[in-house]
């Protein structure tokens, strides 16, 4: 995960502003919000999965209203601060958690540990791959439909909808770069192996159009070697790692590729791609960017009941491979203007 230089942040808010006046005093943005991804949005889906990767557990939730909720940071997440931004009056429900008419408001199916390939985390336990998140969304889709008189008046709706997919990190770090777990890295060089991740992702993609999605946000890939678990664990005199930052820069223009074709394949939708770009992150207080703000497990994730940091708000990380709540807003902020041109298509 890599956030703007201050001036560009500064300028992402000063938009955000501007963008509120028009279009905020009309209230909700969308009438629903739909997330896929891993646990950058997880909000709880993976609590009562049999999987380490899991967050429903102090000090998790430290900053967060009735303490950890299986937000993988210490407060609130981007698809909370997101969704706050779209003026939604409550936060968007994990798929485990939803019922009746919460449907129409949008659902969260992000899972810890998830990546674009069934076995990607599976050494941590279970998740759910995004081929999954998808049939769950399946599901929803007739829901809806039942709801809406028809799938006709489903599709029309969910026409309107925002769509949010973050998704592949762990398909190289817990999938790729693990070939004493995984066998992927020998039967796939990193080129043809990112070309199969972006043809899934594609194949997804197309799918969510055909159930009705026109306005989708896929996110890039953040700097997967400068994470504290990376550093400490495959860096060199603490440096972030090359190899992993060399994936995530070939998976994002392989992204922007897929996604330019289709919305050439897709003249009545808009895809556009989240970006990502790193910058000095010390003049928004944050100092410490290489290590952990709660004590960490071998898996990089915080110890059951650890002490976190006091100073939350200067860290980058909140455990070894998640970002602080404070992160999450400022990425939530320059994310919600980048999807400018979705609430107005």
């Amino acid at each position: 995960m890599a956030i703007k230089t201050k001036a560009s942040l500064l300028s992402s808010i000063l938009l955000l502003l501007a963008n509120c006046m028009q279009h905020c005093v009309n209230g909700q943005q969308v009438p629903c919000f739909f997330v896929f991804g891993d646990s950058l949005c997880d909000n709880g889906n993976n609590n009562n999965l049999p999987t380490a990767a899991k967050s429903n557990y102090n000090p998790y939730g430290i900053d967060f209203p009735g303490g950890a909720s299986g937000r993988f940071t210490n407060g609130q997440n981007l698809i909370d601060y997101l969704a706050q931004l779209l003026e939604f009056p409550e936060y968007i429900p994990p798929f485990a958690n939803t019922n009746g008419s919460d449907i129409l408001k949008g659902v969260n199916y992000a899972s810890g540990a998830a990546g674009i390939l069934f076995e990607t985390g599976k050494r941590l336990g279970d998740n759910i791959h995004l081929e999954k998140q998808l049939e769950n969304h399946r599901a929803i889709y007739l829901k809806i439909a039942r709801q809406r008189g028809g799938l006709k008046n489903a599709k029309e709706y969910l026409n309107q909808c925002l769509y949010y997919v973050n998704i592949g990190s762990n398909d190289y770090i817990n999938n790729f770069f693990l070939p004493e777990q995984y066998p992927s890295s020998r039967i796939y060089n990193l080129e043809r192996y990112t070309n199969l991740l972006i043809s899934k992702l594609s194949q997804y993609l197309e799918e969510l159009h055909e159930r009705g999605a026109r306005k989708v946000a896929v996110a890039e890939l953040g700097s997967l070697g400068c994470t504290p678990q990376a550093i400490s664990t495959r860096g060199t005199n603490g440096n972030c790692v090359a190899e992993f930052n060399d994936a995530a820069e070939l998976f994002n223009n392989k992204l922007s590729s897929a996604v330019n074709a289709l919305n050439n394949k897709f003249p009545d939708s808009k895809f556009i791609v989240i970006n990502s770009s790193s910058g000095p992150v010390d003049q928004f207080g944050i100092t410490v960017v290489n290590a952990p703000c709660c004590p960490t497990r071998g898996d990089g994730q915080c110890v059951v009941n650890g002490t976190p940091c006091p100073n939350r708000n200067q860290y980058l990380f909140y455990d070894g491979y998640h970002i602080t709540q404070l992160v999450h807003q400022l990425f939530a902020f320059d994310t919600y203007n980048q999807i400018q041109p979705l609430l107005h298509h």
